[in-house]
């Protein structure tokens, strides 16, 4: 302590102390987004502590400056004049590219890698001392988007001018010509169907590493480890929870040949609606059976979900059905032909009386959906040998080596693009319009097509058409859309269906329909007049009354009988409370089917054979 010091004062007026040798130049906001350690310093000239206030604030390691004092052969005043003049600035390409990597301009190029040989090839370029105020320096970042504006001579087109060709181009485009087709995953719980579609996933390069490494480590936490992948379409805290799906999970992914929509249903019996719902839209199914000791055993006993699963595929128009024995790696299993034979014998009789033509419709192969063995790539001959020769022999109506090489193979039928328009809305959702999904059953859909909803008949003119995340401009059958209208979402309901003026669809409160009695329930064993029960067709839910029994069906002719038992074909009259949108099976199969369910049960499967009352 110096006793000699003079006591302190505070002085109102006195300046705050900067040691201006050690201040660090501010950086403006907007060049603090572009920085680079990569590049080495231009020359600068040696100051003399007298530049101007906006010299002071350059920030010399920012990349755009560097190159402007490059292009200037280190002369200040005439960068910052340059820096004023954007539309100079960005007639080099050294500048465009700098403005162009954004954020990522670490990684400029080769070319600025020698400044020494760059000032040499600008000395003799003519600088323009004019200077355009500008508001922003920001506004070089927007411009580079666009091509700058040049003299009359120049080959450049104005900024105007490419954006609105880029509108035009980027914006909307043709649809993709690969065929496109909608896979439901179904079969029992737990019998790895969320699994093997994230494996799918996994395996096409839709999910990175580090997002798979994240579902590892979460799933380690639930004590859960091989459910890592089923995290992909689980995205809700209860899936995760219980491992069990509960909504239909969607994803996409394609391969040369085709593009696929994955729809991952539920396979708890609680969630059998939503299984409708997914299985609705889909073309192909894949059944997924669990090779494992008991768990084959229990989803294909009575009251297990592979039956109903099936069946209901079978009612609700899929036409080509994948079953895949899945954990053939499992300890209980190990690969071992005897079993995947074993499930294959027991499933051949039960798809064949839901409908299916095993021979022509039905193809089998054996998988491990945790290991992706024979989903991409073929299992190898070490762990299975008798499978490369089981399928190059046609075994089993197989030919291809994996799942996806068999889902390549399929080819679809009765699609009419030329055909009456029908759109069954599944959902909507309001954002900027009234936004509707649905799956394009027939005929083509295309921007500035006045569309009718039915049943309520009002008219929109379709703004905008997407599938996946494209624009396009029309969209043919098979296709899964969303449809922007100028409506209120009241307007639209799920169960209606978008079709044209000319050819509207039906909606009816009565119909004819044919029924097979499949598993009617315990304590109403029964079917006849007066009962009542929900139906599903297309993506209508509703409930329907059995007004009249017409007559069962005994060796090819309908006789008349005051009700009908499990096994049994009978003729019914079905009446609605509201008008639903239907078509009879004849005209349009992919609307004229249903399925009767009670008490969340499937008790019949059938078709519409006549339009009664509209």
């Amino acid at each position: 302590m110096n006793p000699n010091a003079k006591e302190f004062v505070f002085s109102p007026s006195a300046e705050v102390w900067k040691p201006r040798a050690a201040l660090t130049p501010p950086i403006p906001p907007i060049l603090q987004q572009q920085t680079t350690t990569s590049l080495p310093s231009p020359p600068v000239p040696e100051t003399n502590g007298t530049e101007d206030a906006d010299d002071e604030e350059i920030d010399e390691n920012d990349p755009l400056w560097k190159a402007t004092l490059a292009l200037t052969l280190g002369n200040r005043k005439e960068a910052l004049k340059l820096l004023e003049d954007p539309d100079s600035l960005m007639q080099y390409p050294e500048i465009k590219k700098i403005m162009e990597s954004g954020n990522d301009s670490n990684e400029v190029g080769d070319s600025w890698e020698n400044m020494e040989a760059l000032s040499s090839q600008l000395s003799a370029v003519a600088i323009s001392a004019e200077v355009t105020p500008i508001d922003s320096i920001n506004q070089l970042k927007d411009d580079s988007a666009n091509s700058p504006k040049a003299p009359a001579s120049s080959n450049f087109v104005t900024a105007e001018e490419d954006g609105e060709a880029l509108a035009e181009q980027s914006e909307v485009v043709e649809g993709d010509p690969r065929e496109h087709l909608n896979i439901v995953f179904i079969g029992h719980v737990d019998a790895g169907k969320s699994t093997l579609s994230g494996s799918i996933l996994y395996l096409m390069g839709q999910v990175d590493a580090r997002t798979i490494e994240r579902f590892e480590r979460e799933a380690k936490q639930r004590n859960r480890e091989s459910w890592f992948l089923a995290f992909i379409l689980d995205t809700s805290e209860e899936e995760r929870a219980k491992g069990k799906t509960v909504e239909v999970g969607r994803a996409h992914f394609e391969t040369e040949k085709t593009r696929y929509t994955i729809l991952d249903a539920p396979g708890h019996k609680n969630y059998v609606p939503n299984m409708i719902a997914g299985a609705t839209q889909a073309d192909v199914g894949v059944l997924v059976i669990s090779a494992r000791k008991g768990e084959f055993e229990t989803g294909f006993e009575k009251g297990g979900q592979t039956r109903e699963h099936a069946l209901l595929a079978r009612t609700l128009g899929v036409q080509h059905l994948v079953v895949v024995i899945n954990k053939m790696d499992d300890p209980t299993v190990e690969w071992e032909q005897a079993r995947f034979e074993e499930c294959v014998g027991k499933l051949k009789p039960y798809l064949k009386q839901v409908g299916y033509v095993i021979k022509k419709d039905v193809k089998f192969v054996p998988i491990s959906g945790l290991n992706g063995c024979n989903v991409l790539n073929e299992v190898k001959p070490e762990k299975c040998s008798w499978w490369r020769g089981l399928y190059t022999s046609g075994a089993h109506n197989t030919f291809t080596p994996t799942l996806l090489a068999t889902l390549d193979s399929l080819v679809i039928s009765d699609r009419h693009p030329d055909g009456p328009l029908r759109i069954p809305v599944l959902d909507r959702y309001f954002e900027r319009g009234c936004v509707v999904l649905g799956k394009v059953e027939s005929g083509t859909v295309r921007v500035g097509d006045e569309l009718v909803v039915a049943p309520t008949r009002k008219k929109a003119k379709v703004e905008e058409i997407v599938i996946g995340d494209n624009k396009v401009r029309s969209a043919k059958p098979g296709e899964n859309v969303l449809l922007k209208f100028a409506l209120n979402v009241e307007d639209v309901q799920k169960g209606y269906v978008l079709c044209t003026s000319g050819s509207l669809c039906t909606a009816v409160t009565e119909i004819k329909v044919q029924l097979a009695l499949v598993d009617m329930l315990e304590h109403r064993p029964i079917f006849s007049p007066g009962y009542d029960c929900v139906m599903h067709t297309h993506t209508v839910e509703i409930e329907v009354h059995c007004a009249e029994l017409i007559g069962v069906i005994d060796k090819g002719k309908p006789m008349r009988r005051p009700f009908a038992r499990t096994g049994q074909v009978c003729i019914a009259r079905l009446v609605m409370p509201l008008h639903t949108c239907m078509e009879t099976f004849e005209r349009m199969p992919s609307m004229g089917r249903l399925t009767l369910r009670d008490e969340g049960k499937t008790i019949a499967i059938g078709k519409i054979l006549e339009i009664l009352q509209k």
